[in-house]
């Protein structure tokens, strides 16, 4: 990375000059282009993409764009100056407007295809012509990729208008998705849960589309109105937007064969995976049965660990479908996602998601993630029929990698060494019985309560006296397992550590998002401080406002309880 040199080391990157300076293509440069793209990037209808990993594409730019907000912490870590997202030029790009960018950036962006499998199943019908070849990156173009600090990035501008995968539609966010993704990745990486990144927030001054949204006061279970939406551009960042469903899109063309380069195209894209992902995992000297072996136990290693955390914090993504996985173990995607307030194992946000993507049953559907994602390399093993049957036995690993780490992140949220099922199981019952809010309820029992007051301010129904006799029993039975080695204050500290106090409430993020469609963006930047911090004690008036039940009203509220995709 070339940066202006100071008395005290690099000097922050504060210009759109010296950051194009840190562009690096690795994708563009190491993999294929669609052979049938334009040269000039201009590639917006809908049409079957054969071959090919990539389509160059031009993003389109937002009208009158209007800066909202930029991640002061991402922007730290990358050693980016503040000043930079102020700047005409960095507003520009990430706004849509790449046609001036300075060299050696490319003024040309990118957007790749993917397969579809939903909880294990393949499907088609999703591709406009149900063969597979028109589905993908439909209003994500990424327009740059490059080293900051050692450390490979690449930026995505979602809703940057459409792509030959977009399927006929717009190829636009709505400002109430693109503030959401935009807070929702921040927090996410506040919380330890591994996640892409938020580095910038535009929005249209003149540009609207129109959405299906619900009508005030709506408790429709799907939208019942149309809203017009101004349109936005937030930019994510990853070390690489791959997903399985990528992988997915190229095994299944070397599986059928009916492509020349299919398998070749299959074995480039899971080395390149490697290579951005997996470096330094994988030793780049191994043979490739044994790279695709290690490739699939590192993988694995890091969707259970991504699992785990997604409950530890109460995060349901929704609709974990295989193009919303990321091969990098991170979560992806901020579309139909929320987070548990009152406590439902099959706490499920999107409409449109069924059980089988609800709370609790995310290890089964990352597990179905991670078939797909074996399925995919089976093609390149098919000469080594040992390393296929190494792969199969790594497979049935899954379930009980992913039950060892969900076993100790419920023993590490209730401060034990150990989980007891028995009391695990007592606990999960009085949740449900009591009707209690999943994150005060950790949040209050990382203080060690000795009885059931402790833990009051996290239910939603006073319980009947069996109830608080049950609770004062399991509280006692709870706190006689703790290690005796270990003072009061070092296990409420641990937990402290493990379970967040704030959470994100949906009901407190519609009012930021509603307030952006006229201009103010004060919610915004105060949720943007709150969800940053989010186990630490915050000023009082922070905690009234951001530390409560949510009110009644809200429990049934489209938009807020429940919400379609429309984004």
């Amino acid at each position: 990375m070339s940066v202006r040199e100071g008395a005290g080391g690099p000097a922050n990157i504060s210009t759109i000059d010296e950051f194009a300076k840190a562009v690096d293509y690795s994708l563009m440069d190491t993999l294929n282009p669609d052979p049938d793209a334009t040269e000039d990037g201009n590639d917006f209808t809908p049409r079957q993409v054969f071959s090919g990993h990539y389509v160059p594409v031009k993003p389109t730019p937002i009208a009158d764009p209007v800066y909202i907000s930029h991640s002061q912490q991402f922007f730290r870590e990358l050693r980016l100056d503040d000043s930079l997202a102020l700047s005409e030029g960095f507003a520009k790009l990430f706004s849509g407007d790449i046609t001036d960018v300075p060299a050696p950036m490319r003024k040309l962006g990118w957007a790749t295809g993917y397969a579809l499998s939903i909880f294990g199943n393949e499907y088609t019908e999703q591709c406009p012509f149900r063969t597979g070849n028109g589905y993908g990156d439909g209003r994500a173009v990424s327009v740059f990729e490059g080293v900051f600090n050692n450390q490979r990035w690449e930026m995505q501008l979602k809703g940057g208008g459409p792509t030959p995968y977009c399927r006929g539609a717009d190829g636009r966010a709505v400002l109430r998705s693109s503030v959401r993704e935009f807070l929702a990745q921040e927090y996410m990486h506040a919380l330890g849960v591994p996640s892409t990144r938020s580095l910038s927030l535009f929005v249209s001054q003149s540009e609207t589309v129109d959405r299906p949204w619900y009508s005030e006061g709506s408790r429709s279970e799907n939208p019942d109105i149309m809203v017009s939406n101004p349109v936005a551009i937030s930019t994510r960042v990853a070390p690489s937007f791959l997903r399985v469903g990528q992988l997915e899109l190229f095994g299944r063309r070397a599986r059928v064969g009916d492509r020349p380069n299919a398998m070749a195209e299959l074995e480039m894209i899971v080395l390149h995976v490697i290579e951005r992902e997996y470096k330094a995992q994988i030793d780049a000297d191994l043979p490739m049965a044994e790279k695709i072996l290690a490739l699939a136990t590192e993988f694995r290693d890091r969707l259970t660990d991504l699992v785990a955390n997604w409950l530890r914090v109460g995060y349901c993504q929704g609709n974990f479908n295989s193009d919303n996985c990321a091969v990098g173990g991170f979560t992806i995607d901020y579309g139909p996602f929320g987070f548990c307030e009152y406590f439902d194992p099959y706490f499920q946000p999107w409409t449109g998601g069924g059980r089988h993507f609800s709370f609790f049953n995310q290890p089964l559907a990352a597990e179905k993630n991670f078939e797909s994602f074996c399925s995919a390399l089976k093609p390149l093993l098919q000469s080594t029929p040992e390393a296929l049957e190494q792969l199969e036995q790594i497979i049935e690993g899954f379930s009980t990698v992913m039950e060892g780490k969900v076993s100790k992140m419920w023993a590490t949220k209730l401060g034990l060494e150990s989980l007891d099922s028995e009391l695990f199981t007592q606990l999960l019952s009085l949740m449900m019985k009591t009707h209690v809010d999943y994150t005060i309820l950790f949040r209050q029992l990382s203080s060690l309560p000795e009885d059931i007051a402790g833990i009051s301010d996290s239910f939603y129904a006073a319980p009947n006296d069996e109830l608080e006799e049950a609770w004062n029993e399991w509280l006692t039975s709870w706190r006689e397992k703790f290690n005796p080695a270990k003072s009061h204050d070092e296990i409420s500290n641990q937990m402290k550590r493990v379970n967040p106090k704030y959470t994100w409430r949906e009901w407190l993020i519609v009012p930021a998002y509603e307030n952006a469609k006229n201009g103010d963006f004060t919610l915004i930047h105060e949720l943007q401080k709150i969800l940053a911090n989010p186990y630490d004690e915050q000023p009082e008036w922070v905690e009234r406002k951001y530390n409560q039940l949510r009110p009644l009203e809200y429990f049934t509220a489209g938009g807020v309880s429940h919400y379609s995709c429309s984004s």
